[in-house]
């Protein structure tokens, strides 16, 4: 299951994404916001990551302006492992070789159909392991050092 969070910005940005993968199967667990009323994103990141955390949701999609707030906050829970991308090549990558979980975009610097495209491919990329597992657990590593968990 994927878990989906925005804010006020990006609220029609998500609710068409939303509609899109709903289309091509995925079930969806949709978090807010719950419409163009002012919203702090980083409320959303928070409810979109504690379902990961807690095994309920598998990914996360989180959209606000740019996608860099969301990023920010999705990347202070333990974890999480979130990337904001402005094309699929990135996307891709950030899947097949760091394991991503959270996928952040922004409806503001991005068009719906390239957003679309990133989110269909960060969707279908599969995670490596092998030596891209050593690197995922180191970062894991640095978190349990830095208190982080």
């Amino acid at each position: 299951m994927i878990a989906i969070g925005s804010d006020h910005a990006a609220f029609g940005f998500k609710m068409e994404i939303l509609n899109y993968i709903k289309e091509k199967g995925y079930e969806c667990k949709d978090l807010g916001a719950d419409g163009k009323v002012k919203s702090e994103y980083p409320e959303y990141a928070k409810l979109v990551c504690k379902t990961i955390q807690s095994g309920e949701c598998d990914r996360g999609l989180l959209f606000c302006g740019t996608g860099i707030g969301m990023s920010i906050a999705a990347n202070k829970m333990k974890g999480i492992r979130a990337v904001v991308c402005m094309e699929s090549f990135g996307a891709e990558l950030s899947r097949r070789h760091n394991n991503t979980n959270v996928l952040c975009l922004g409806a503001r610097v991005l068009g719906m159909e390239l957003a679309k495209r990133i989110v269909d491919v960060w969707l279908e990329a599969e995670f490596e392991g092998g030596r891209h597992q050593m690197r995922v657990d180191m970062i894991t590593e640095i978190e349990k050092q830095e208190g982080c968990i």
